[in-house]
């Protein structure tokens, strides 16, 4: 069973991406410096760690690392499955999703807006966020909607800016329609950002922004079906 295509597939994958930004606000501003999806970052920071710079933690890092490579492992397995079995492969892959973010709401339980809980708790919140992300990003590779990752924007920001007017590389996309999908995807996570953290900023702790982000996707979840049935019978 496919996912919805066209713009009811773009604006899910959009509206996934602002979680994305709310997500990776709560990891970095109240667990230590650390990304739940942005691995790139991460990388960059276990670096920086080992060499005993910027007083980042070795041990988020590198379970955020982990984490989200056995999420990946266990979404491809899953989505994989369940699709050979002609099952609704894409909403339950957002409902594992949204259990596991879940999960690490409940591990932050106690957590105030600023890093406080002790190495070994945001260990276990980092690690299962970073698994939902993982999972996430095996959900968009096999949705294959272009521009639409729904956690990475450097692809994205450089074919916007290489396919535009200025770029006029044809091969990135100048000449296409594909600007408004490029901006409205690099303008999602930056909203996601900002959504994220100014929650934060109002004092609303890290556990309750998490299972808003969990209802959310899993009310998403929800909806794919419903989507896609609708398709079919228009189509």
């Amino acid at each position: 069973m496919e996912p919805p295509s066209g713009t009811a597939l773009t604006a899910i994958l959009l509206c996934l991406t602002v979680t994305t930004g709310v997500l990776d606000a709560v990891s970095f501003l109240t667990l230590g410096q650390v990304f739940a999806a942005m691995q790139t970052g991460n990388l960059l920071f276990l670096g920086f760690g080992i060499a005993g710079q910027g007083g980042l933690q070795v041990a988020l890092t590198a379970v955020s690392l982990g984490a989200f490579a056995l999420g990946a492992v266990l979404g491809a397995r899953l989505e994989s499955s369940l699709y050979a079995r002609q099952h609704w492969w894409f909403p339950y892959g957002l409902l594992a999703e949204a259990v596991l973010l879940a999960g690490a709401a409940a591990a932050a339980s106690g957590a105030g807006p600023s890093p406080g809980l002790p190495l070994g708790r945001r260990c276990v919140v980092i690690g299962l966020m970073a698994v939902a992300m993982g999972l996430r990003n095996v959900t968009a590779l096999r949705v294959a909607a272009p521009g639409l990752t729904t956690t990475v924007q450097t692809r994205v920001i450089t074919s916007l800016a290489g396919g535009s007017a200025l770029g006029h590389d044809s091969r990135l996309g100048y000449g296409g329609h594909a600007v408004g999908r490029r901006l409205a995807s690099v303008g999602a996570l930056l909203a996601g950002g900002l959504l994220g953290a100014g929650l934060l900023g109002l004092g609303t702790r890290p556990t309750l922004v998490l299972l808003l982000a969990a209802a959310f996707i899993a009310a998403t979840a929800l909806v794919v079906p419903a989507l896609a049935r609708r398709q079919n019978t228009v189509g």
